[in-house]
């Protein structure tokens, strides 16, 4: 049992990953600037160093998650300062309390890190190409990629970083800045109109998949690792298909879509390889897309008693 801190542990990706640990034995605690009843729960803003420290200096902790940021691009246009104060002084303090106490890092990055580029997407490639990052959000987290490998050379830290694509499920609460499944599903769900840039095609991860992975790091460290954590190659689907997957289990039609042509500055195909994750980490994803947005929708209706 592995006595083990999530930052960002009342999140979307946080909770869970909570749970999944918890459930295999490990003493779990969280810490996140929101409340939470939970008795293993600190509130505490990562951006600020002391209260961080608080924590670790009362635990001796072999690992730590740190999930906590500030999500998404629209959110890192409107409140950029919030953004990089979580995001890049955030993972400094963390950087700065592993070297003191010593624990092994697991540092949670974006397939956004890879911008523009409209090839098959391998995580040495950030290391090998020019990448165009589009936004504040995609360049704070390769910004904090770059801040770990930088700790580990000079202070002989051990980290890992991980990606996850997509990752969509139960937990990931609706609000506007949240990703295309939960502003699509909240959206059917009220009958309020939406917007469906066509042309664009990902891969998605549901939670539960992403998290189990995730969680066998403990026994799986590789320090100095980079992982992608996305869904099935043949489960690339564009978003205008996954509108209708979630329009069809709902059983209504297109009439409150609004098409468009692509978004700009946003890339139309991001095509992930995640051989690595499951050659060391034994990333074996099974919830389909139509299976694992069918209990998103499920477990909306039933969080919002709708």
């Amino acid at each position: 049992m592995a006595e083990v801190l999530v930052t960002g542990g009342a999140g979307f990706i946080g909770k869970n990953l909570t749970q999944e640990l918890r459930g295999r034995g490990h003493n779990v605690w969280t810490a996140d600037v929101a409340f939470s009843s939970d008795e293993r729960h600190y509130r505490v803003d990562v951006g600020e160093y002391r209260q961080l420290e608080e924590v670790i200096a009362d635990h001796d902790f072999e690992y730590v998650y740190h999930a906590a940021a500030e999500y998404g691009r629209w959110n890192g246009e409107d409140h950029y300062e919030n953004l990089w104060r979580a995001n890049a002084v955030g993972t400094k303090n963390v950087l700065r309390l592993q070297h003191e106490y010593g624990f092994r890092l697991v540092q949670f990055s974006s397939a956004e890190v890879y911008g523009d580029h409209a090839g098959e997407l391998y995580e040495e490639l950030t290391e090998e190409a020019s990448i165009h990052l589009l936004n504040d959000y995609a360049i704070s987290k390769r910004a904090n990629e770059m801040q770990v490998k930088n700790a580990a050379e000079e202070f002989g830290t051990e980290s890992v970083i991980v990606r996850p694509v997509n990752c969509y499920g139960p937990h990931k609460a609706y609000h506007e800045y949240r990703g295309v499944v939960p502003i699509f599903v909240w959206h059917a769900l009220h009958d309020e109109p939406y917007t469906v840039y066509q042309g664009h095609k990902r891969i998605f991860d549901y939670v539960d998949d992403t998290v189990e992975t995730l969680a066998n790091i403990v026994d799986e460290f590789h320090p100095g690792e980079t992982y992608n954590i996305g869904g099935n190659p043949e489960w690339e689907i564009s978003i205008t298909e996954l509108s209708d997957i979630i329009l069809g289990y709902l059983d209504k039609d297109d009439s409150i879509v609004t098409y468009e042509d692509p978004e700009p500055m946003t890339t139309e195909v991001k095509r992930i390889n995640s051989s690595k994750a499951r050659d060391h980490l034994d990333h074996d994803p099974s919830v389909p897309p139509e299976e694992g947005l069918a209990r998103t929708i499920d477990w909306y209706r039933d969080h919002y008693d709708l």
